[in-house]
């Protein structure tokens, strides 16, 4: 909203400094600096109003140091970075964009299923919460919309660079280094020299004339990549500040990539795909960083509130199409490690426990408990440091993350 009247001020009175929320730098700091303050002075007031309404965590005794302790701490703390995302978003990004369509509608409709699942947690005395297939269908229903909109909207195109010998420059002497804006379903795949995977190209293995129809591929993937994203977010958020802390970090990243890819001077320099509208995802993701931060002030041991699912699936999905957006999603393995080992050792925990009860008749596990960070807390660590590990791990992918574009 404000970007559209400091342009109309600028334009018809040439109002001194105006001009500056033409810049997405100017705006993005912008939106970190009004949300942080939004989540950290009112966050202490919804804490206060949660507490009032007493939505408190209801805690099973799983063994583990302090555990007991937390329970009656406010959750469903994920208002606070939904309103402090949403807010600074409306006010400061062209809100005609169609990457910050996406993403408010992803932010409103996993904010949504999470909020019906604590909803029912706790004011319905019910500790399964919201029905899994019900949640599925929600991240389902998401994923369509999300790939519907990237692969069909006419705003989500994509610039190839042009050979050497093919590139010119116009008579005003400004430089032309890249073909036409058109549509595309190419993504970023690391470690191979081309960097670029075609979905509609595996299509071809299939006979010719069936490129049009890339997206019978292209949004199952969506799909799987939101679900599983979410789902990652979710089983991270266990101790305090790691859920919170670990997405800041890949969110942060993400943010550099689509800076970049929306700037057609750094995708020249990097040789990066160049992805006309995306860098107003940056703002996006200011606020969302600053969110996320302030959230931390409250969330970090001992926390004075939890997130919830109203936070946790929300920042999986935001993580999830933001990284599909800027045509990362293939380096989700590695940028977000801390949620896929979380998620593995669920999987193999549960696997290998089913596999051995059908096989001995007793069930045998891996881990002392998962996930993950759960079983370094049966060994002995205290929660602070299993978080700062993890926290320094995420650093670690999300320089590896970055690198992997010159890897090839």
């Amino acid at each position: 909203m404000l970007y559209y009247l400091f342009e109309y001020l600028d334009t018809n009175y040439d109002l001194a400094g105006a001009g500056l929320f033409q810049y997405i730098s100017f705006r993005s700091a912008m939106a970190f600096i009004v949300s942080l303050l939004f989540s950290t002075i009112y966050g202490k007031r919804i804490i206060n109003y949660l507490r009032y309404k007493q939505v408190g965590e209801s805690v099973r005794d799983l063994g583990l140091e302090g555990q007991v302790e937390k329970a009656g701490t406010p959750t469903m703390g994920g208002i606070i970075i939904i309103l402090a995302t949403i807010i600074p978003v409306l006010l400061i990004s062209k809100i005609d964009n169609v990457y910050i369509i996406i993403l408010l509608v992803t932010t409103i409709w996993m904010g949504t299923i999470g909020f019906i699942d604590d909803y029912i947690k706790i004011f319905r005395k019910n500790k399964q919460g919201l029905k899994g297939r019900f949640k599925v269908l929600g991240q389902i229903t998401l994923g369509i919309f999300v790939g519907v909109m990237l692969y069909f909207h006419p705003d989500v195109t994509m610039k190839e660079k042009l050979p050497q010998k093919f590139q010119y420059e116009t008579e005003e002497g400004i430089p032309v280094l890249f073909a036409d804006a058109q549509k595309s379903t190419k993504t970023t795949i690391p470690f191979l020299k081309n960097n670029e995977l075609d979905y509609a190209a595996v299509l071809d293995l299939f006979g010719d004339g069936l490129r049009n129809y890339a997206w019978i591929i292209f949004i199952p993937i969506v799909i799987f990549i939101i679900t599983a994203v979410s789902n990652g977010a979710n089983l991270t958020d266990g101790i305090d500040g790691l859920a919170a802390g670990s997405s800041a970090i890949i969110v942060l990243t993400l943010g550099i990539f689509a800076w970049v890819s929306g700037n057609i001077i750094f995708a020249d320099y990097l040789d990066v795909m160049y992805i006309p509208n995306s860098g107003e995802m940056t703002i996006f993701i200011a606020a969302f960083v600053g969110a996320l931060v302030g959230f931390l002030w409250y969330n970090t041991y001992p926390a004075q509130v939890f997130m919830g699912d109203t936070g946790s699936l929300t920042i999986g999905g935001i993580i999830a199409v933001l990284a599909i957006s800027v045509r990362k999603e293939l380096l989700i393995p590695i940028l977000a490690g801390i949620f896929l080992i979380e998620n593995l050792s669920v999987v193999l925990q549960v696997g290998f426990f089913k596999y051995t009860k059908k096989k001995y008749g007793e069930g045998r596990r891996i881990f002392k408990m998962s996930p993950l960070h759960h079983h370094y807390q049966k060994s002995g660590y205290h929660e602070s440091k299993i978080v700062t590990r993890f926290w320094i791990v995420g650093i670690m992918l999300a320089v590896l993350t970055i690198v992997t574009l010159k890897l090839r």
